[in-house]
This record gives structure tokens, sequence and C-alpha cells, in this order.
């Protein structure tokens, strides 16, 4: 397994849609799947798209609880955690349920140093393939929909700064103390 290198905000491969992958049991895939949860966990993040790590694949990894919980402060609960479900989602899909939307300032491994708060659906249900290729079906509310959400549109050449209607609350991570109240959720 290796550590990959994380392309950054404004490189190429994170603004194009990627391409779905073919067959999610090929060996190089595997390998794949291993380097990037890897990759992941060493820059202790929630999740990792392919194009992220200069594959433009329509694959994500990531790490959710189910219910989160809510008393951490920044850089707590975002970290890569052994006890949270870890997912390989292959061709995803995702749909909203229901109107409820909610804000929270999410930040990115390709966009290091900095948080923004985004609005998006707070319950959604995402399909796709496992690593195993076999189907995959869940539905996901709070931080677990924000992260398959956040994920999944690197799979379309979206950063999370192209959602915020509002630029002003982009943030410093450093500063994000006088923003953020412990309670509220974090990406």
């Amino acid at each position: 397994m290796a550590i990959l290198k994380i392309a950054r905000m404004g490189h190429p491969i994170l603004r194009s849609p990627a391409e779905p992958v073919a067959d999610p049991r090929h060996p190089e895939i595997q390998r794949l799947v291993d380097d990037m949860i890897e990759t992941m966990i060493d820059a202790n993040g929630a999740g990792l798209a392919a194009p992220q790590v200069h594959v433009p694949l329509r694959l994500v990894v990531f790490q959710a609880p189910d219910e989160r919980n809510e008393g951490g402060g920044i850089g707590e609960d975002e970290r890569f955690s052994p006890s949270a479900a870890l997912t390989v989602l292959m061709n995803p899909v995702i749909e909203s349920i229901g109107d409820k939307l909610s804000s929270g300032f999410e930040g990115c491994l390709s966009v290091p140093g900095l948080r923004g708060l985004v609005t998006r659906p707070d319950h959604v249900r995402y399909r796709g393939m496992g690593r195993d290729g076999e189907p995959i079906e869940r539905l996901a509310r709070g931080f677990h929909a924000r992260v398959v959400q956040h994920e999944c549109d690197h799979l379309d050449g979206i950063l999370y700064v192209q959602r915020m209607s509002d630029m002003s609350q982009l943030l410093f991570e450093s500063e994000i103390k006088h923003w953020v109240r412990p309670s509220e959720e974090l990406l």
C-alpha cells in the first residue's frame, strides 16, 4: 500500500467529471482502494474521492458513523475513526429525501487549511457498488449524509466552495472558533 499525493484546488483533475468504474474487482481497483484508505487515514480525513488522488474514476471511500456525537471540537469528529463504518462506494447515485436542508462547516483535503459553510440536504439515499462489486443502498442523515454528498461532488468536478452561498463564510481553520459553537457540525 502507498500514501498517494492529494490534488489541491486549482488542479484540473478536480474540475472534470470522473468515469465509471468498469470492474470493481479488478486488482488495480482493489490496490487503488487500499491506497485511498491508507491515504485518508494518514491525512486524518473523513473521506477521499479518486479524483483527489489524480485518478478520474467514480470511486469514493469514507467513514462516518450513523449517529454522530456532536460534542467534539474542531478536528475531533472529522478525523478517521476505526469505530466508524468504512465504506467503499463505486459509481454512486445520490437522491435527496425530503426538503430539510442543514448547514455545516466543511473542510477538504484538497482545500487545506480552510472551512466553509455549506447547505446540503439532510437526508439522502445513496446507491452504488461496494468493493466486492455487490450493490450497496443506504439511507444517511446528518453528518453521514454530508460526507457522502461532499465526496460524491468530487466525482462531478465540484468542490465544497462551489456550493457556498456566502463566501464571507469561508474561513481559515484557525479562525473557525469565532463562528462555531462546540455542538455544531464540522466536516
